[in-house]
């Protein structure tokens, strides 16, 4: 178990804890809407089709540099899909997904960026809502 307050251009992201594989509690102690989920997943600002495909099938570029999204809640929990956004290069240091709720210890990360998560705690509570919907 490791608790990790991160800090955010002089504000603090929200603690959270990471147990094995995961996440487990929410990062806003409230479950994320998974329509704003989708949203965001669909949106080129998060990237999240850049790289992944899924059952989006109004979207006509989707990316095939990751595992599709679909089934994603059937192979992972709430908790490791948390993990996963908030900092998959602690589970897969060789990752080229980005770390959308971490500042700290990141790489070549742009200016305007610098100090900034990608992703607030509430659009990552979306999102996970959401690929926990993707059961097939």
């Amino acid at each position: 178990m490791l608790a990790l307050p991160c800090a955010a251009g002089g504000q603090e992201l929200r603690p959270y804890t990471i147990t094995g594989d995961a996440i487990v509690e929410s990062l806003t102690g409230a479950p994320g809407d998974a329509v704003r989920g989708r949203a965001l997943v669909l949106e080129r600002t998060s990237t999240c089709i850049l790289c992944h495909s899924g059952p989006f099938p109004e979207e006509k570029f989707q990316g095939d540099l990751a595992p599709s999204l679909s089934g994603s809640g059937s192979r992972w929990s709430k908790g490791q899909l948390r993990l996963r956004l908030v900092s998959a290069s602690r589970l897969n240091p060789a990752t080229i997904m980005p770390s959308y709720y971490r500042v700290d210890g990141l790489d070549r990360v742009a200016p305007a960026w610098r100090g900034k998560p990608i992703l607030s705690a509430e659009q990552i509570e979306d999102i996970v809502a959401y690929l926990a919907t993707l059961l097939e």
